[in-house]
């Protein structure tokens, strides 16, 4: 794939609404920009977790043993819908209780379905002369949209009442990773 039509594939499915996404927009709201700048490393590490075995194994894998697409989706699933429960019974209370970590974080975008996309599709094979130029594009950006995320939850938190608000975007954010983990569960009932 070329760096011209790789970046606006993977901009475009970064910044699409998904679990990692979400809880950057939270943490951000919980801590501002320097709560998001510590996660990143996390949102990286999981998604180069997913992506490296899957460029250099994906085809193979899903060949041999086609289940494990569906395992995976299903892993997904389970743990989008474990955050959303624990999203809405946050309190709301800024740093006080339950922050966003950065092993949720990292957890969260190792299987995050965009992860799959981004391995076996979008990324070139690691002979492509294009492939590590496509891989520091993709952390970059992975960096540039957590901090857009970010910010738009710290945005939550201007003005008065900046606690109510985030009460009501963690609700918001749970009912939105509920939605994502039965779409999940949908579609992997539907595929069988």
């Amino acid at each position: 794939m070329m760096i011209a039509t790789f970046l606006p594939a993977v901009l475009v499915l970064l910044l699409a609404p998904g679990p990692t996404n979400t809880l950057m927009g939270v943490a951000g709201a919980q801590g501002g920009l320097a709560r998001v700048l510590r996660l990143v490393p996390a949102e990286l590490a999981g998604y180069l977790t997913t992506i490296l075995p899957l460029v250099y194994l994906g085809d193979q894998l899903m060949a041999r043993w086609p289940a494990a697409a569906i395992l995976l989706k299903i892993a997904a699933a389970i743990w989008v819908l474990v955050i959303a429960f624990k999203l809405w019974q946050m309190p709301g209370q800024g740093n006080a209780l339950n922050p966003i970590t950065a092993g949720r974080i990292y957890l969260t975008t190792m299987l995050n379905p965009k992860a799959l996309v981004f391995g076996l599709v979008l990324l070139p094979a690691p002979g492509n002369p294009n492939f590590l130029p496509c891989l520091g594009l993709f952390c970059l950006l992975v960096a540039a949209v957590a901090l857009l995320w970010g910010s738009a939850g710290r945005l939550t938190q201007a003005g008065h009442g900046g606690q109510g608000r985030l009460h009501i975007l963690q609700r918001v954010a749970a009912v939105w990773l509920t939605f994502v983990s039965v779409s999940l569960i949908v579609g992997v009932v539907t595929a069988v």
